[in-house]
This record gives structure tokens, sequence and C-alpha cells, in this order.
């Protein structure tokens, strides 16, 4: 979605890119990155666009960050997890690894709907034993010197921190294979 399409920040500037970046330090010439992320995206609609990017890319590993457009939508947290579920069900169809990346809700939407979102990245992950990082925004997320003005995407000064948040779960990915 809009965080890992690094909107509002050139597209360098974004964690993707600086994946890229470390990925090339770490492991030279080992991997690329292709970044099939679009702002505004939900977890319904990257059901109908993910099978063209497998096809086209045939990955190695596919990391799902989506859901929380979704959720600022009010979409019904059922169909949200019925979407991330599709969205893993087709990686592994191409066996690539796959990675879930959480997400959570403003407060506002209230505590019955943010623990039922929030725990539809648990329950897809544990069905298909996939790794699960539970929130992305980990440490940046309320941090207002760290987020957007409209305090719902990071700033370019935060997307080291959601790369660090993210590295741990893709080089151990990266080194199982």
């Amino acid at each position: 979605d809009s965080i890992s399409a690094g909107y509002g920040m050139e597209a360098e500037q974004s964690w993707v890119s600086l994946l890229e970046e470390r990925l090339e330090q770490k492991f030279p010439g080992e991997h690329a990155v292709i970044n099939g992320s679009m702002s505004g995206e939900t977890a319904a609609g990257a059901v109908n666009r993910l099978p063209n990017l497998l096809q086209s890319h045939k990955p190695d590993v596919v990391i799902i960050e989506l859901g929380g457009n979704d959720g600022l939508r009010g979409q019904p947290p059922q169909l949200i997890e019925r979407s991330l579920d599709r969205l893993v069900v087709m990686s592994l169809e191409v066996e690539a690894e796959t990675l879930l990346f959480g997400m959570k809700i403003p407060p506002n939407y209230g505590t019955s709907y943010s623990q039922a979102f929030e725990a539809n990245f648990q329950r897809v992950a544990e069905r298909y034993e996939i790794d699960l990082l539970p929130f992305f925004l980990e440490g940046v997320a309320g941090d207002d010197s760290l987020m957007q003005s409209d305090g719902i995407h990071p700033r370019a000064e935060a997307q080291i921190l959601l790369l660090e948040n993210a590295w741990p779960l893709i080089k151990a990915t990266l080194q199982r294979d």
C-alpha cells in the first residue's frame, strides 16, 4: 500500500529502496527488489493484481504489507482476513517464501474492531505457518516527529526504522533459501 509505495516522499527515500540498498551491500548481486506497492491499495484490490505480478516476476520471496486501507475504510474484518488469506495462498502456490507484515488501526475505530482487525494477521500467519511482523509501524506510529501531517503515513526520516523492523524477518528468510 502507500506505506511501501513511499507516499509523500521521493521513491529513493522509501523503506523499500533502503531495503534494495541493504540487500546489495549484504548480498551483492544476489537479489532484486520488485515493489508492487500502490498508494491506496486494499488487500482486496491486491488480490486482483497479485497474479500478474507473480507470473511476471516469479519471486522467491513475497512480502505482504496490506490491510491498513481496508481497516481505515471500515471493511469487515472477515473480508480483510479473506483477502490476506488469498494473497498468502497465491504466493505460496508459486513456492515463494511469504512474509506478512501486520498493521494496527487508530483507536478511534473502537476496541472490538481494532482487536478483530489485528487478529487477522496472526490467524493468517498461523494458518499457513509463515513469518509475521506483528506491527510494521512499531516505534513509528503515534510519534508525530516520524509521521506526516496526516498522521497515517511515515515521513522519510522514519523509513530506516521501518527497514529495521522488517530486516530480521527478511534476512532470516533469505538465509533459509
